[in-house]
């Protein structure tokens, strides 16, 4: 290989760490203004005993940030994770019936079916 291209495709690495950077930078501070949104609106809650309520706030604040931390995130399906199922069925000798699965979303290719459908495909296709 060449310098030039050796060069080149370390510039191209640098740009890619530095989107992978922005992308933690932005993720860092999204969750910091959740948080912050999180403590600044919650309304303390009258105990009778002074002190204790800021104490009360803070853990409840960090009780709802661990939960929201430990749930899942669903991310949509991608047409590549559909494709990988249908494609499992159809080795499975299930071509038929994945054909007949995508004529009822109305497509004959699955490229053509709304990806919003995915998620009803998907729970159709484990049926077979």
């Amino acid at each position: 290989m060449s310098r030039i291209k050796l060069l080149l495709d370390v510039v191209q690495d640098m740009r890619s760490l530095a989107d992978s950077l922005q992308a933690v930078a932005d993720a860092v501070a999204d969750s910091n203004a959740a948080g912050a949104e999180m403590t600044t609106t919650k309304e303390p809650e009258e105990t009778g005993k002074a002190g204790k309520t800021g104490k009360s706030a803070k853990n409840t604040a960090k009780k709802d940030a661990k939960a929201a931390k430990l749930e899942p995130e669903e991310k949509p399906l991608t047409l590549e994770e559909v494709r990988a199922v249908l494609a499992e069925k159809s080795r499975s000798g299930h071509t038929e019936e994945v054909r007949e699965l995508l004529a009822k979303h109305g497509a004959d290719k699955l490229s053509e079916i709304d990806p919003a459908k995915y998620a009803a495909l998907l729970a159709e296709a484990e049926v077979l």
